[in-house]
């Protein structure tokens, strides 16, 4: 079996592909300074717990945009599972598709991992928007080229942001307001109606503007925690997939198998 570790700013995913499927997961937030040893203690006896032995996993392959973790996720591998890890972009597992833009090395592995995945599962070109700590647009052509695309702060650091910075503005989940009208009655709809449907509005019109510079008909392809939600009450997507990172980590390791 593949275990694949997917760290993002927010969280660190771990699953286990049987082939192209996965057999189970496991979410632990992200901490630079968590050790192999404590990942180890964690992880090993989670898998355990739902039927999985260490001897199972076969490959590794560690996708990463906190270099601070790499490190410690190889201790993991190496000390108690015995494999040699994969890193999403380097050696036998570089990303194998053009990166068309100015700085190549910039682009972080979840969004070159999207590419590789949603290149691979549907046809024609591509707007991949994946709702991390950031909330990212990338373009994907119909080759399977990465053409670039746009960084805007996530809509949980949006709402951090606006409760952190005042004085009275409460904690609010973030939900579909329960009324349709966008003028709010009291402080927490307001603050709900202004989150979701100005949310709405920002990649309504991010995807918009994105579609005319492309030219051609594109599909948008959904990923990340936030997407069903904003899929159950727009139709901005295409396509939502929510193991889209995953998978890419999936397909690299096989294609440098």
């Amino acid at each position: 079996m593949l275990l694949v570790a997917d760290v993002g700013n927010t969280n660190v995913v771990f699953a286990l592909f049987e082939g192209r499927e996965i057999k189970a997961r496991w979410r632990i937030a992200t901490d630079p300074r968590r050790t192999g040893d404590e990942y180890a203690v964690w992880l090993l006896q989670l898998a355990k717990l739902q039927g999985f032995d260490k001897g199972d996993i076969a490959q590794v392959i560690i996708g990463s945009v906190v270099p601070r973790a790499i490190h410690n996720l190889t201790v993991l591998s190496e000390k108690y599972l015995g494999l040699t890890p994969l890193v999403a972009g380097q050696g036998v597992a570089d990303w194998g598709f053009e990166l068309d833009i100015e700085q190549p090395s910039s682009l972080g592995a979840d969004r070159a991992l999207n590419t590789l995945a949603a290149h691979a599962k549907y046809d024609g070109d591509l707007i991949v928007v994946d709702f991390g700590t950031a909330t990212t647009f990338d373009m994907v052509d119909f080759n399977g080229t990465y053409k670039g695309g746009i960084i805007a702060p996530g809509i949980n650091l949006s709402l951090d942001a606006l409760v952190g910075n005042t004085a009275k503005l409460p904690r609010i989940a973030i939900e579909k307001p329960r009324s349709e009208s966008v003028i709010g009655r009291n402080t927490e709809d307001q603050m709900l109606i202004g989150v979701f449907w100005g949310y709405v509005s920002l990649i309504e019109g991010l995807i918009a503007r994105m579609k005319r510079e492309i030219g051609r008909p594109a599909r948008v392809v959904a990923t990340g925690g936030l997407a069903i939600l904003f899929d159950e009450h727009t139709d901005l997507f295409d396509v939502v997939d929510a193991d889209l990172t995953l998978e890419g980590l999936a397909l690299l390791a096989e294609r440098a198998a």
